[in-house]
């Protein structure tokens, strides 16, 4: 293992990386650039968009699993475990039950709808308002959470590299290099790059733990499992500060939901599908490469407490591993594999936010705006939204600590009032659109007014709790005010609610439908594994 520490030494980039390194990495990004750009697809807004509606399953879960490994997963979970232990690992485990729930009985009415963007759902079963709130909140979360989270992390990584470059700086690096393909390729650029990106990740990750787990890491990991230490536990008392047992089951499915089923960003690469099938079994792919993510990002993140103690910055974790302990030439390819993940999270939410603006906005304005107006639109909205979060960044590590702290609370605010709606909005048909939209506005106006509340208090209106815990009061509170509304409103008309509410009796029918394949081919039977690999994990790490 190699000797400097580059995150309490604050090496130069010529004592971190070699020539080898700095050629691996800059020629890896010149061949993102060229696959992106040979993949663009921006002649009209479909095939900008959507990609042409024509992508399989196997690209679709690559990308799926690149651009979901963002800032607060490679980065902020690898902190976290370095912090807590593996408990980290429940959003993922509980997430990848809540895919398999979002692929059995959501996907097939987004797909089925012929949508382009989630919130165009909503107006579909509900209303207009519903849809532009929705919008609203997703292209805020998309720039504040996503697009800053994502470029922070990059920077924070480059700066071992670069210790003198600020946060601001590198920022913009890598706004320019993710702007370079993306805006000009949209989505049909962006998945391609993620589907080599997420190869690439998963490869990387695979070397940097093998090395941890020879340097010791292994050794330390087996130490803790033979005491029952608690850093090796997933199941938590109450009163743990990273993840409580109760907030596991009750917030965690909520703030999953949102994240795999109503995230324009990742919902939009389902989207791009051939068929239902190809669509569910592309989200039921990037389950089980999720499932990885426990071996290849958070217990490295356990190993590093032996192996580098006393770190000043959780969030460093990662890189300072990369560096550390990788050879050269490794480091390199393991830098390229690293940033390209953050970069491939940004170069979904611009597409993600660029097809928002125009579809649920701009399209509306200018109902009778050509294909190529509304593809210029998008890309002036993806470079508006760099601009943005380019001088956001460097506000993250200042005022919320670490990344994953930022992100969680942030998204426990505002994501279950819009899981209260889709979850209402399509297994009950009584919801109507007065309901929902009072439900939306409810619920955020508690998040606001806890927020305050906080601030000037110092806890929650909910008193000192996790916030894990809070989420099931904006849920309840929302789906409360929804359900009432409603009650005392009229019906929904019949074109609100035909083929866009769940009815057993279509899933009865498909169920017979599947009887007739051989039964590995079934979507089904895929899920039923992926549910015992997750019991196994949670009874080995209980």
């Amino acid at each position: 293992m190699q000797s400097t520490n580059f995150l309490t030494d604050g090496p130069s980039w010529v004592n971190g990386l070699s020539w080898a390194d700095i050629i691996i990495i800059f020629f890896y990004f010149v061949f993102i650039v060229y696959l992106g750009i040979k993949y663009s697809k921006s002649k009209d807004e479909k095939s900008y968009f959507l990609a042409g509606r024509g992508i399989g399953w196997s690209v679709i879960g690559f990308s799926l699993f690149a651009a979901s490994i963002s800032s607060s997963t490679l980065i902020g979970q690898a902190g976290d475990a370095y912090s807590t232990g593996i408990a980290v690992f429940n959003y993922n485990l509980v997430s990848v039950l809540v895919m398999i729930f979002f692929a059995w009985f959501i996907l097939p009415f987004y797909i089925k709808s012929k949508i382009f963007t989630i919130p165009e759902f909503l107006e579909k079963r509900f209303n207009a308002a519903s849809r532009y709130y929705f919008s609203a909140i997703t292209i805020i979360v998309n720039i504040f959470l996503d697009a800053a989270g994502s470029l922070y992390a990059a920077a924070m990584v480059m700066k071992i590299v670069f210790p003198e470059a600020s946060i601001f700086s590198l920022s913009v690096v890598f706004a320019i290099i993710v702007a370079v393909y993306t805006i000009p390729g949209g989505l049909s650029a962006a998945i391609r790059v993620d589907l080599m990106q997420g190869i690439f990740l998963l490869v990387g990750s695979i070397l940097l733990t093998f090395y941890a787990a020879y340097n010791g890491g292994a050794d330390y990991v087996r130490e803790l499992l033979a005491d029952g230490d608690m850093l090796m536990k997933l199941v938590r008392p109450n009163d743990d500060s990273s993840v409580p047992w109760l907030g596991m089951v009750l917030g965690i499915p909520i703030l999953g939901l949102f994240f795999w089923g109503n995230n324009q960003q990742l919902v939009q690469r389902v989207l791009t599908a051939k068929s239902i099938d190809e669509g569910r079994k592309g989200v039921l792919l990037v389950g089980f490469l999720t499932m990885l993510t426990l071996f290849l990002i958070i217990i490295p993140g356990v190993m590093s407490i032996e192996l580098f103690p006393g770190l000043p910055k959780p969030d460093m974790v990662y890189p300072n591993l990369i560096m550390n302990l990788l050879p050269n030439v490794l480091i390199g390819f393991m830098m390229a594999a690293m940033v390209a993940a953050l970069t491939s999270s940004l170069s979904g939410l611009l597409n993600s936010v660029a097809t928002l603006f125009t579809m649920d906005f701009y399209s509306k304005i200018n109902p009778d705006s050509s294909s190529k107006k509304k593809v210029r639109v998008g890309k002036i909205a993806s470079i508006t939204v760099l601009i943005i979060a380019v001088f956001w960044a460097p506000k993250i590590g200042k005022q919320f600590g670490t990344l994953l702290k930022y992100y969680q609370e942030m998204l426990s605010i505002m994501a279950p009032p819009i899981v209260a709606a889709f979850i209402l909005g399509i297994f009950w048909k009584r919801t109507n659109a007065v309901g929902a939209f009072s439900g939306l506005i409810a619920g955020i106006l508690l998040g606001i007014g806890n927020i305050v509340f906080t601030v000037n208090n110092g806890h929650s209106i909910f008193g000192e709790i996790h916030f894990l815990l809070t989420v099931p009061f904006y849920f309840m509170w929302s789906m409360f005010v929804m359900i009432i509304v409603s009650l005392l409103t009229k019906k929904p008309p019949l074109e609100k609610t035909k083929g866009l509410t769940f009815t057993m009796k279509e899933f009865n029918e498909e169920t017979e439908r599947l009887k007739e394949k051989p039964f590995y081919y079934s979507y089904r039977f895929l899920s039923y594994l992926l549910i015992a690999f997750c019991f196994v994990i949670l009874v080995v790490f209980w």
